[in-house]
């Protein structure tokens, strides 16, 4: 009963509503909190964030705008952000949009990036009154720190410690629990206490609906619904481009996310809800492939880190999706762990570049290739142990996606941004 608890909790605090990309959203989130710390008449805004947030804020649609960049979501946290509502604090950002263009117009908005880990964002708002600060670390709405003038406010403090050591401490619990006891606890565990994945289905089966029915962002799911939507993978792949095509165009609408991140939160629901539409699958057998699905996104990016060089929706949510698919399929715990060993055989390398209305292309691929993995595992057929980075242990094999994301991508991450600085002519500041 206890570890049923545990894995209803993690559910509840990794799978959540978002609107707009999770890092833009972040940014503004902390500059919302900065300017409610310190109010009076807005003159300057300082945001400094790592390698990581640069990338995956820099060219993705900001909600309600037809805009992109730090700077913008800086300003449209400040003068329309509401910091209490968490990840969807651009909600009603509507009302301060012409305020917040004229202030980056004017260059009010500076923009630095550090060399850090995780997720790193430092906001100080200088108003006519003096200086407001918020610090988000590790995950994107966790707030380790707020000022007024230099003076650190413990407003909700202990609340925040609190919520941060028993998120923590549920990831380390989910880290150190086998494969297949993850999958066990799936099967068994009361409808009652993971129903609610449903609430995920319905949030991003709506925003794939929305990205079908007309072209946005890149148009991915729109152009290929025609000639794909009638096999399961295709059907898999074109859903899950679609509601990655409107998240990533910027439209105003809710996801939801899985691991802090609404892409992941489209990935690992979308391919999984289109596989149990096309196979007739029933609401319980679907609930659990989901709850699983977010389960082992969790576990994998509680390996590659919140924010990583490889791209966290295929090597974790794509990973995900393919468990809960492989158990729509009826796979066991042995077929479900081949599904893991072909996807990692697979689709590891694909990098991070930032976030972007590209991503849906990532999006459909991890989707397709979510499905093909389950549906060889399920058969039989699986990499064998021997091939590359797999490991006979799966445990194992996951740890290597790890390593190889943090070790051994370190490098590859560095250029990707140096790249990506030159094209934007942004200079690193190390």
């Amino acid at each position: 009963m206890k570890k049923y608890q545990m894995v209803k909790s993690i559910l509840e605090k990794e799978v959540t509503p978002a609107i707009g990309c999770t890092e833009p959203v972040a940014v503004a989130l902390a500059a919302a909190t900065a300017m409610e710390c310190i109010g009076g008449k807005p003159i300057h805004i300082m945001v400094t964030v790592n390698s990581n947030v640069y990338k995956n804020a820099m060219a993705v649609g900001i909600p309600g705008t037809a805009k992109v960049g730090i700077d913008i979501a800086a300003a449209l946290g400040v003068f329309g952000g509401e910091a209490g509502k968490g990840l969807q604090v651009l909600k009603h950002a509507e009302k301060g949009e012409k305020e917040a263009l004229e202030f980056v117009a004017r260059g009010a908005v500076t923009v630095n990036v550090v060399k850090k880990s995780e997720v790193f964002i430092d906001c100080v708002v200088t108003s006519e009154i003096g200086e407001g600060r918020c610090v988000i670390e590790k995950s994107h709405n966790n707030i380790v720190y707020v000022s007024k003038n230099g003076v650190a406010l413990t407003l909700h403090q202990n609340e925040e410690i609190e919520v941060k050591e028993d998120r923590e401490g549920l990831i380390n619990w989910l880290k150190n629990e086998r494969i297949t006891e993850i999958i066990n606890l799936v099967r068994e565990i009361p409808l009652e206490y993971i129903n609610f994945m449903l609430e995920g289905r319905d949030m991003n089966l709506a925003v794939a609906k929305l990205g079908l029915e007309m072209k946005v962002g890149m148009g991915v799911g729109f152009l290929s619904k025609d000639r794909n939507i009638d096999t399961l993978e295709g059907y898999a792949a074109t859903l899950t481009a679609a509601g990655a095509d409107v998240r990533m165009a910027g439209e105003k609408v809710p996801v939801m996310s899985s691991a802090g991140s609404g892409n992941h939160g489209i990935t690992a629901i979308l391919p999984v809800v289109a596989i149990s539409e096309k196979m007739g699958k029933d609401e319980a057998t679907l609930i659990r492939a989901l709850a699983l699905s977010h389960l082992i996104t969790v576990y994998i990016k509680s390996y590659t880190g919140k924010l990583s060089p490889l791209c966290g929706c295929a090597v974790a949510a794509g990973i995900g999706a393919s468990t809960g698919i492989a158990f729509l399929m009826g796979g066991d715990s042995h077929q479900i762990e081949g599904t893991i060993k072909n996807m990692v055989a697979n689709i590891t390398g694909m990098i991070c570049d930032g976030g972007k209305v590209g991503c849906a292309l990532k999006l459909y691929n991890a989707a397709a290739t979510a499905y093909i993995s389950a549906q060889l595992a399920v058969e039989g057929s699986v990499v064998p142990s021997d091939n590359g980075i797999i490991h006979e242990n799966i445990e194992k094999t996951i740890s290597n996606i790890g390593k190889l994301s943090f070790q051994g991508m370190e490098e590859t991450d560095r250029i990707i941004l140096e790249i990506m600085l030159e094209n934007r002519k942004v200079q690193y500041c190390s």
